[in-house]
């Protein structure tokens, strides 16, 4: 009998220590919100947090949605982390108003279960960098005009067909319309939130949190390849905020920042080996750079325009140095600007144009400083050397013809003169050839 009860006791006690970990990890839901472009900081925040989700055993994840779309490599990474999950995966699009495009309808479309708020759309999701494909030529017609436009555009309809046949087998596992997806992306049509119900693109409609747990309780899903069951009711949500490595990932990455770390970078640097021991430019420079680089390694970025934007500054900093008469400095800043245009890749993804626009007249001042004072120079008389004595006085030691001696800033010189001088007599030097001065007459100097 002891022996029975001291099991029963052991029993209770494991149970006891089990269940309110197991019950407080059954009644927590984790939310996370992409508010803005598809890009490396939000890839970075949705995939931690689902890792993070997973280890905490927390039963759904909600992604909180509003997004025009971004890149293509940072949403196929969420994608592959979505459908890996093991935790169930609820996109919900939010709040009213609110819209998934492009990159966002992938992302609904791989979840487990699609969600949108009341006042939503979504569509669009034709790849962005190259717009609507023109339609495909007729085969019947002979002499068709679009086959030449056809073959030119095999490129734009790969990549096309390849986003078509990767929501299509989005769609066809989470069982939603594949037809539609295929047409969001061939067409870039759109849907409401109550149309995108009624045609089997969303699951269900919920105009707040609260609404969306109690529409979700009860609800089959595979996750993982296993069927589960879920119970929402009663749970409770935790809100996963951007931590201080992914708000710096996302002020790097910000095409407008990533842009001027670099000049700053660049300009640090130059500022440092054009005068040596200042330190602080080059420390700010290297430091700035390195950023950059990292963000441009993580975004979409044009080498064209990259290398269009070096060669720009390089001639714009040529300009002082070299005598081009405004050539190099002009073609400098027109490269530049070209440059800073099309640095990125992507529609979603670029420099603001009055930012450009702004240092651009930076950069023209700049050059138009360095002609001008250039010009300056060479108008100036010189401070130093022989070329500084030509126009100076001089007087005559004593009386001589051709040939004689002249006292200039307290030394006594050799000096020629076409014509005879007198002793105490003042002179100009009109040519230092060696240590002989080529002086004349000056009584007015």
């Amino acid at each position: 009998m002891s022996f029975v009860i001291g099991h029963a006791v052991t029993v209770l006690l494991l149970l006891i220590l089990w269940l309110p970990g197991n019950l407080f990890a059954s009644q927590t839901a984790w939310l996370v919100e992409l508010d803005g472009g598809i890009g490396p900081a939000s890839q970075d925040l949705v995939l931690r947090a689902l890792e993070k989700a997973r280890e905490s055993e927390a039963r759904v994840f909600i992604i909180k949605m509003n997004t025009p779309g971004g890149l293509d490599f940072s949403m196929r990474k969420m994608i592959a982390g979505i459908l890996d999950s093991r935790v169930p995966v609820v996109t919900w699009v939010a709040p009213a108003g609110a819209r998934a495009a492009s990159a966002g309808v992938y992302i609904l479309y791989a979840s487990h279960v699609a969600a949108m708020a009341p006042t939503t759309h979504l569509g669009a999701a034709t790849p962005v960098r190259i717009g609507v494909i023109p339609d495909l030529p007729d085969p019947t017609k002979q002499n068709n005009k679009n086959d030449q436009a056809g073959r030119g555009d095999a490129m734009e309809r790969k990549i096309v067909n390849d986003a078509v046949a990767y929501i299509r087998g989005l769609a066809e596992r989470q069982g939603r319309n594949a037809a539609w997806a295929e047409k969001a992306v061939r067409e870039a049509v759109t849907l409401t939130a109550r149309e995108a119900l009624e045609a089997n693109v969303i699951d269900l409609l919920a105009s707040d949190v609260d609404d969306l747990l109690m529409k979700l309780d009860g609800r089959k899903i595979v996750s993982g390849h296993v069927d589960t069951v879920l119970h929402t009711g009663d749970m409770t949500i935790q809100r996963v905020r951007p931590d201080w490595r992914n708000r710096l990932l996302s002020i790097i990455t910000d095409p407008n920042v990533a842009y001027v770390l670099m000049l700053v970078g660049v300009y640090g640097l130059i500022f440092e080996f054009s005068s040596p021991g200042y330190v602080l430019p080059g420390v700010v420079g290297v430091i700035s750079l390195l950023l950059a680089l990292y963000a441009f390694q993580v975004l979409p970025v044009s080498y064209a325009g990259l290398a269009l934007l070096a060669v720009g500054l390089t001639f714009i900093i040529a300009e002082a140095f070299v005598t081009s008469g405004g050539v190099l400095g002009v073609g400098g800043l027109i490269a530049f600007v070209m440059g800073s245009v099309i640095l990125f890749d992507d529609e979603h993804l670029a420099v603001s144009l009055p930012l450009i626009g702004g240092l651009a007249l930076i950069a023209g001042g700049f050059l138009l400083w360095a002609i001008s004072r250039l010009a300056a120079l060479r108008r100036r008389r010189a401070v130093s050397g022989r070329e500084a004595m030509i126009g100076k006085t001089a007087r005559v030691i004593a009386d001589f013809s051709g040939k004689g001696w002249v006292r200039f800033e307290g030394e006594s010189w050799r000096a020629e003169s076409a014509e005879p001088l007198t002793e105490g007599q003042k002179v100009q030097v009109v040519e230092s050839n060696g240590l002989v001065l080529k002086v004349r007459s000056c009584e007015e100097c």
